[in-house]
């Protein structure tokens, strides 16, 4: 330090003062201006990435929002539409069930009509056969004298004969 204070000329330190303020002058004058509206154009490009970024963001959660709205509603026209087919499968099953059991009530009720029209026909044809037997068996006997007990026997053995034979 001490060589420093001996080696120390004050026109050079005033050279020097005078030669650093006038770099110092010429570099405001000159490259300061540059320096910071460089700086200023960089910080308002960043800031502008920055906003539009921002922007970005703000877009994609609309566009999120919009999309699970889209899903929301397609989900309950989906579950509307399943909900819809399940009835109209349910009305068409109960119609079909009610149909059937009308067609099945017509059945019946034909077969019943049929079997006691059958059942009249074969009573009446009964009571046919009942009166022709009766008639043959009342003509035979007043034909047959009916003096003789052998005879009365005869007779009944025969016409027993023949009915079991019809």
């Amino acid at each position: 330090m001490e060589q420093l204070l001996n080696d120390f000329s004050p026109g050079l330190f005033v050279m020097q003062t005078v030669l650093l303020l006038g770099l110092i002058f010429l570099l405001v004058k000159f490259a300061w201006k540059p320096i910071l509206n460089s700086l200023e154009s960089r910080e308002k490009g960043i800031q502008d990435a920055l906003d539009a970024a921002e922007v970005a963001k703000k877009e994609m959660q609309n566009i999120t929002a919009d999309s699970e709205s889209l899903l929301k509603e397609a989900r309950a026209e989906r579950e509307s539409l399943l909900k819809e087919a399940r009835e109209l499968k349910e009305k068409i099953l109960a119609d079909a069930k009610e149909e059937a059991q009308k067609e099945g009530d017509k059945m019946i009720a034909k077969a019943q009509a049929s079997i006691e029209s059958e059942k009249k026909a074969a009573v009446a044809d009964i009571k046919a056969q009942v009166a022709t037997l009766s008639i043959d068996i009342a003509e035979k006997v007043i034909k047959d004298e009916l003096s003789n007990k052998s005879k009365q026997q005869k007779l009944v053995d025969d016409m027993l004969g023949d009915i079991k034979l019809n």
